[in-house]
């Protein structure tokens, strides 16, 4: 059904955009939260209109369809949408239809609902009910009748704005407010008033996930598609008197429901403790009539402030910090407990938006949800302060649990093949109807047993159990996964991970050691630097301002008697023999109120002439600025400013004359050693300026450079093979690093990323002022031997020449997190060709790794992305298959998580991803061909006006393949990777072809044996026991109490009313076994081993099975028991007979076997055809391959690019960009 044009479109916009409406947009605002999780896709929305008499055809309908009508509109939203209402403009809507804008095109109906706000108070129509006029409320609330319009999607709400005909979303501040401004509005607080408005429509701050009633679980359920298509089996079944196999369906799927439910239920709780804290705090709010209140958490509303004393507390929201500091741990959200210093807002009178003011590192100023305060510094106006920012499921906390509640769909090819496979098997299925129709209507049948009959086909062409099958092999993978130590919270990715061939490394705590070792200091003094001080000694280092800055600018913290905080700053501090004291004295200096944190010396620290520091303010660090500062005071002497950072960032802020020229290559020399090295730098500030009051801007400038420190980050001992692991198996490992690049290189070269035969190439592009706009550049990173330095083997060279012997094909690029994003904002029609072959991304943010991650996907490739969950949750969600390294509560943001902290894992789920999807393929395959012999036997002896009997069902059905379903997923994964992957598809020449044989195998065995059994001397149709007339003539004295030996029709009839049901013939006898054996050698000919999985024989219990099926399917051929074969159905015939079906069934399990071995898996064979017939891949990255092989102008080495491109506005200082060229019209997750 089309929509109609006067269906409006518009964008979901954040109530700070002023764009033109009827636009798609997402439906989210995308903002940094510390989890930087992922956000849904973009939606599309349509007003509707309820008509009555549309709603009262549709319950007519209800009833004369007997709820199905009903079902069918559960399953299908947008055609309940379509059927009771017209389409409207969004301003008379009552029901809303959204769309994604994916490839999915999944709908949601939602109802558009009113708040009233008129009970509150009486307003004036002409005044504004929240103080800040241009707030959205403002805007949303219709006089006079005091009412606001909203919808809930995914738990966030969105309310009418009227003057802009747009829903926006609530619950937080707007963006559009400047530093200022939020100190002005709301630094005093809320009125009573408003806060009672802002809280009636915004809604509770709580992140309320209720425990779903098991009842509700169980109809959602039983309501599902499958179970459905079951209950209709199972009735068919019942009113053909087949009770038996009826009675194990609903044994199996109530089990199977039952688990299902208990396991959602399961989930529901334990998700609903881990917010249920977060619901029940006790806060302290500043009125501006009533002074200070304590109320809870839920009653906050965007606006509020937040007085924060005390000792530790969970921030229930998310909160802007306006006055004071803290010091929190963000470890729920990020996976790394670290105690993280927070500043207030600055008062900057600014007119930009505070987050643009504050560029990437506003989170420096936000407190976010779920994380806890451990300490609260106070400063001259009283103690720390903060503005409430987001309520709810708006916070960071709320978008993770929204992102657990809403995952990111799946849409994997194999699922969708195997969709359209069970679509052309309902077509065949329809087939088979018409066809059965017509031969039992034509031969005189009965209505209700033509119908029975024609419904019958149904169920055996669509294998019921298929879903349930495909989902046992996921769950053995996931049980062998457990016990590598490797948890999965999203099974579904698993058949994803066999399909991976590229990696995504974080570099430190992943491929390096996690803690880093303090190698040594290179002081700078009169524009030189001076010899390596190394602490291996265990000398301490001599008092100066190297000292100080070591011993003062970090953010470490005594916290239950134990120093805590970063690692590096850590390490830098221990080496100094400085204690710290984390003084309650308030230190006074000039009326300034400061909680300073006091560093003193200790016993063996050097001669120090000072009593010593405190640390008076300071500007944490920023891993999108790269730096932190702090203001320090020796005690009784002068303020001093103290900077740490990236070497290259912080020469930067120094006066020019200070930095030694050789600096570029010092810093060359040490990274090339795969160092990591900090710069310092420091300069003595102005008597009597007040610490708290300075803008960064200006303490950082004109500096002193000090130094560099050096740290020794050690490769892991698992590394190196892993990689090469993954090398060997073609599979493309990329490092995406915080760290510096030449460090980053290193690592890789050293890790065997970057073999010794490739050369790497480093991308520089920069933003130009004025025209043109950017620059990009390519430049040869070379190693050579430098003189006069000891231990130190190479050091890398920029510039230079390309190795001819090397050739083009082997390099590597390398860039840092600017160069990718001015690449991405100016050239972005490079970005494909450069991450072909990008190895090394230095100094990436967060959000660029995820950005990354998003491009790598474009291109085609199947990306994993493996880091230890600090800075990675955003890339671990995005990428297909995310690992983490992290047991804390981060890991939730990461499909997989890895109880080792080692990349070890990362060839293992490759491994066991592989064999599930193998295992898959089997299973469906053997599912797909099973339904299919059973439906040609079923065709065949419909031709006769006969069938298959209840208990011939059953044994198939429950004996054979039901088994086989439970126990064919049990081989486990092959130990060695093989350089190539299992296919992904199931629409494909080898797996097609491999089915398409098969069931001609089939067909060609049973057609033989239909026909040619009624070519036999000893057949008649009509006398079931002519051919045991001399070897077993109980037979016939079982069969009637006639005494006439020959049956004439007639006799045979009369004989088969008192005893035969109908089923027994010769036909069905012969079609009967056939079949039956011949899904067991579909089985064992589908079971693959090698490459993927371990061998058949490894699985013993399917082994076992199997044998112990084919004994008894063989005992039926040869067996003469009267019992057996009247419970079964089947009738005596000759041994002649039993041997020659035997060799038809050698003959098939010969020809399938060898086809399967010799063509299907010959991976020779397909690659000689892809030959012959030019096929070539249709990835985009490998037709990037093939295109710069041919491109003798690229890589354009020592050369600069100028752009004019138009620079794409990127909000929230998200890298974003569209490149239609290159976008990947595939289906990917």
């Amino acid at each position: 059904m089309h929509c109609s044009a006067r269906e409006t479109r518009m964008k979901w916009l954040p109530s700070c955009c002023q764009s033109r409406k009827n636009l798609v947009m997402g439906l989210t605002e995308l903002h940094y939260s510390i989890a930087d999780v992922w956000a849904p896709h973009s939606l599309e929305i349509f007003g509707y209109k309820t008509q009555g008499c549309r709603k009262a055809m549709c319950i007519a309908g209800y009833i004369l369809s007997c709820g199905v009508l009903r079902l069918v509109f559960y399953w299908k939203p947008a055609w309940d949408v379509w059927a009771n209402c017209i389409p409207c403009s969004l301003q008379e809507a009552d029901v809303t239809l959204l769309r994604t804008t994916d490839e999915f095109q999944i709908y949601s109906r939602k109802k558009v609902t009113w708040i009233s706000v008129s009970a509150l108070n009486k307003f004036r129509s002409d005044y504004p009910i929240i103080a800040d006029e241009n707030s959205i409320i403002n805007k949303a609330i219709m006089k006079p009748e005091l009412k606001v319009r909203c919808i809930q999607v995914q738990k966030i709400r969105y309310i009418w704005n009227n003057p802009e005909q747009q829903f926006q979303k609530v619950g937080s501040l707007e963006d559009s407010h400047t530093c200022s401004d939020i100190h002005a509005k709301f630094g005093s607080g809320l009125r009573y008033e408003e806060q009672e408005i802002r809280r009636l429509i915004c809604g509770p701050n709580a992140i309320d996930i209720q425990v779903v009633p098991i009842w509700k679980l169980l109809i959602k359920e039983v309501l599902n598609p499958f179970y459905v298509f079951q209950l209709f089996s199972v009735c068919l079944w019942f009113a053909e008197d087949y009770k038996e196999y009826a009675i194990a369906i609903i044994i199996m799927s109530l089990l199977s429901i039952a688990l299902t439910v208990y396991d959602l239920r399961k989930q529901s709780m334990k998700l609903h403790r881990l917010v249920e804290s977060h619901n029940s705090v006790k806060v302290t709010v500043c009125r501006k009539d009533k002074g200070f209140q304590e109320l809870e958490s839920h009653h906050l509303v965007p606006g509020d402030v937040l007085a924060l004393t005390g000792g530790k507390a969970l921030m229930p929201c998310d909160a802007i910090l306006i006055g004071g500091g803290c010091i929190v741990n963000e470890g729920m959200l990020t996976g790394e407990s670290i105690p993280v210093t927070k500043t207030h807002l600055p008062q900057a009178h600014d007119s930009r938006p505070w987050r643009t003011c504050c560029a990437e590192d506003y989170k420096r100023h936000v407190l976010f949800c779920g994380t806890e305060v451990i300490q609260t510094k106070a400063d001259g106006n009283g103690p720390a302060r903060a503005v409430v920012l987001r309520t709810g499921f708006n916070t960071a906390k709320g978008d993770l649990v929204r992102s657990i509640l809403y995952p990111k769909p799946m849409n994997f090819k194999l699922y969708r093949d195997a969709l359209r496979f069970l679509i052309s098997l309902i077509v065949l299925a329809t087939i088979g109807m018409i066809y059965a129709v017509c031969v039992f209507a034509l031969n005189g049948e009965e209505a209700g047993e033509v119908v029975k009959k024609a419904l019958d086909v149904i169920t055996i062409a669509v294998p019921p159990a298929l879903p349930a099958a495909l989902t046992t092999g996921i769950i053995y993978t996931q049980g062998r996964l457990k016990k590598k130590g490797i948890f999965c919270i999203s099974p579904q990715r698993i058949n994803v991970c066999g399909q991976l061939n590229l990696i995504c490394f974080d570099k430190t705590g992943t491929l390096t050691e996690d803690g880093l070792d303090l190698w040594g200091v290179i002081a700078s003094e009169g524009n030189s630097f001076q010899k390596v001080h190394s602490f291996t000694s265990g000398r301490s280092l001599p008092w100066g301002p190297m000292c100080g800055a070591m011993a003062s600018c970090h953010s470490l913290i005594v916290l239950d008697g134990k120093i805590q905080g970063d690692p590096l700053d850590l390490k830098m501090f221990e080496a100094t023999n400085w204690e710290i004291e984390d003084s309650s004295d308030d230190h006074v200096k000039n009326g300034e109120f400061t909680h300073a944190v006091v560093i003193k010396p200790g016993p063996k620290a050097s001669n120090v002439p000072v009593e010593g520091i405190a640390i008076l303010h300071q500007f944490p660090f920023s891993s999108a600025l790269q730096r932190m500062s702090v203001i320090a005071q020796e005690i009784g002497g002068e303020q001093q400013v103290f900077m740490k950072g990236a070497p290259e960032t912080v020469t930067k802020f120094c006066r020019p004359e200070t930095v030694p020229p050789g600096f570029a290559s010092e810093l060359q020399l040490y990274a090339a050693r795969g160092f990591r090295v900090i710069g310092l730098a420091h300069k003595i500030l102005q008597a009597g300026r007040q610490a708290a009051g300075l803008p960064r801007e200006e303490v950082e400038s004109d500096l002193t450079f000090l130094g560099l420190l050096i740290m020794e980050n050690r490769l892991k001992a698992e590394s190196k093979p892993v990689l090469e692991e993954l090398s060997a198996a073609r599979i493309r490992s990329v490092m995406v690093t915080g760290d510096n690049i030449q460090t980053a290189v290193t690592v890789a070269k050293n890790a065997g990323m970057i073999s010794n035969t490739s050369q790497v190439i480093l991308i520089e592009a920069n933003e130009l002022s004025g025209s043109p706009s950017a620059s990009i550049t390519w430049k040869l990173l070379e190693e050579s031997k430098p003189n006069g330095y000891r231990n130190l083997e190479t050091y890398i060279h920029v510039g230079g020449r390309f190795s001819s012997e090397v050739g083009r094909s082997s390099y590597h690029f390398a860039m840092s997190g600017k160069s990718y994003q001015v690449i991405t904002q100016h050239f972005s029609y490079l970005l494909p060709k450069l991450l072909v072959n990008g190895t090394v991304f230095a100094r990436m943010s967060p959000g660029q790794k995820s950005s990354l991650v998003e491009e790598f996907q474009k291109l085609d490739y199947f990306v994993g992305m493996c880091g230890d969950g600090a800075n990675d949750c955003g890339a671990l969600k995005v990428a297909h298959a995310g690992i983490s390294l992290s047991e804390q509560e981060a890991s939730v943001a990461s499909p997989f998580t890895s109880r080792t902290p080692s990349i070890e894992c990362v060839p293992e789920l490759i491994r066991q991803g592989r064999a599930a999807l193998v295992t898959s393929f089997c299973v469906f395959k053997y599912m797909a061909l099973y339904s299919t012999i059973q439906y040609l036997g079923v065709l065949l002896l419909y031709w006769q006006l006969n069938s298959f009997g209840n208990y011939q069902f059953l044994f198939q059905d429950l004996a054979i393949t039901t088994v086989i379903g439970i126990t064919m997923s049990l081989n486990g994964a092959y130990p060695k990777l093989v350089p190539y992957r299992p296919p992904g598809q199931l629409i494909s020449p080898p797996l097609l072809l491999s089915m398409v044989l098969n069931i001609l195998f089939s067909l060609c065995m049973q057609v033989f044996g239909f026909v040619i059994v009624q070519k036999q001397p000893w057949y008649a149709q009509h006398n079931i026991y002519s051919a045991c007339l001399g070897g077993n003539k109980s037979h016939v004295q079982n069969s009637s109490s006639t005494a006439t030996i020959g049956f004439t029709g007639t006799e045979h009839a009369d004989a088969r009313e008192g005893e035969d049901n109908g089923y027994k013939s010769y036909e069905n006898t012969t079609v009967w076994l056939l079949s039956t054996i011949n899904c067991l050698m579909v089985a064992l000919v589908f079971s693959k081993g090698k490459p993927f999985r371990q061998p058949v024989y490894t699985n013993y219990i399917f082994v076992l099975m199997l044998a112990v099926q084919l004994g008894i399917c063989v005992f039926f051929v040869f067996a003469d028991i009267d019992g057996l074969y009247s419970q079964m159905d089947l009738v005596c015939t000759p041994t002649f007979w039993r041997i020659s079906m035997v060799i038809m069934l050698l003959v098939t399990f010969a020809m399938s076997f060898i086809v399967e071995e010799t063509v299907i898996e010959n991976r020779a064979l397909w690659m000689l055809l892809k030959k012959c017939f030019r096929y070539q891949s249709k990835s985009l990255y490998k037709r990037l391959q093939r295109m710069l092989e041919q491109d003798s102008a690229w890589p354009p080495l020592n050369e600069t690019i100028f752009s004019e491109s138009r620079v794409i506005p990127v909000e929230d200082n998200r890298i974003a960009y569209r490149n239609p060229v290159f976008e990947s019209n595939e289906d990917m997750l």
